[in-house]
């Protein structure tokens, strides 16, 4: 059966949100948002703080496995902590090649990257030499920075460095989130290359996911936003291919048993409370878009600053 995975989004798939969404259901991987690697050597207590999975065998409590994802422009530095996080237990390393945000560009990370195939190569070789052959090396990318002129080229230099498989989110840089993917890019690429190709972008609905599927020819889907803003689409998705009828959640009791578990979980992570609080708003300003009754929520919460307070919500809200 495809795959779905769940994509490695800075601020939004954190571990307490990568919890709650492979217990949903649907997913049979996910990635942890990126490591990031510049001049040291991460300790111990760096690397579960941003992947606490790597001390349950590399997956959720769920039982889900888990990706850890790199970031960094220094190949020495990223192969010694690959070799941390190895020693460590981690079994997948990612290698991020897309994240479009400007703090990491200019500090040549991420899509930033793509401007030059030959240091995407060197940094995927190198990780590719240096690691154990048992562990499994894979990279996510973008169509380009400015452009998508490097597209092909780049995929061909993660393929010939090593890596196992691309994940391709389907616009530039530059392009940003901006509707729409171009998902036809993915087809091109996987024309080019001998690795296998997951395609990532705008997967939001069933028929999303359907479409990127025959558009592109991918076997296998990651699904970035879609998955927080609709936290059963991966379920919704599983259904079909087992060719059961499909049951998209209502705004209801379990989706209210969904915010509530994923408030505990927040608090579970950061126990001081603004984190809970924070990731909380963050996620009902995301979901109205797919539940409009989450406006009714987000606007009982939104001038709360203690978790106690927003506790108190949750308990009792109903939508009207």
């Amino acid at each position: 059966m495809p795959k779905l995975i769940l994509a490695p989004m800075q601020g939004l798939t954190d571990a307490p949100m990568r919890d709650l969404l492979t217990r949903i259901g649907g997913y049979d991987e996910c990635v942890s948002e990126f490591v990031r690697i510049t001049h040291t050597v991460h300790s111990r207590v760096t690397w579960l703080r941003h992947v606490p999975e790597i001390a349950r065998q590399n997956r959720t409590p769920s039982g889900i496995p888990c990706t850890t994802q790199l970031l960094g422009s220094d190949a020495d530095m990223m192969a010694k902590n690959a070799l941390e996080a190895v020693r460590l237990g981690v079994q997948t390393i990612d290698l991020n090649f897309g994240c479009p945000a400007p703090t990491v560009n200019k500090h040549q990370g991420g899509a930033i990257l793509l401007r030059e195939p030959e240091r995407i190569h060197q940094i995927v070789h190198e990780l590719r030499f240096r690691l154990p052959e048992h562990i499994n090396l894979t990279a996510k990318m973008r169509l380009g920075f400015e452009n998508t002129d490097l597209a092909v080229a780049n995929a061909q230099a993660i393929a010939a460095g090593g890596a196992s498989q691309i994940t391709i989110h389907a616009r530039t840089k530059v392009q940003g989130y901006e509707p729409p993917a171009h998902w036809h890019w993915l087809k091109t690429i996987r024309e080019h290359v001998n690795i296998p190709v997951i395609a990532n972008g705008d997967v939001f609905t069933l028929d999303d996911y359907l479409a990127i599927r025959q558009t592109s020819g991918c076997d296998d889907v990651m699904i970035g936003r879609g998955a927080v803003m609709r936290p059963d689409l991966a379920r919704q998705i599983k259904q079909h291919l087992r060719g059961e009828p499909v049951q998209a959640a209502a705004f209801n009791a379990e989706i209210m048993d969904w915010i509530r578990l994923f408030f505990d979980l927040c608090l579970a992570h950061e126990p001081q409370g603004k984190y809970a609080v924070a990731r909380l708003k963050q996620w009902l300003g995301m979901m109205k878009k797919a539940y409009p009754e989450t406006a009714q929520l987000f606007a009982a919460v939104r001038t709360l600053r203690e978790a106690s307070e927003i506790q108190c919500v949750l308990q009792d809200f109903q939508a009207a």
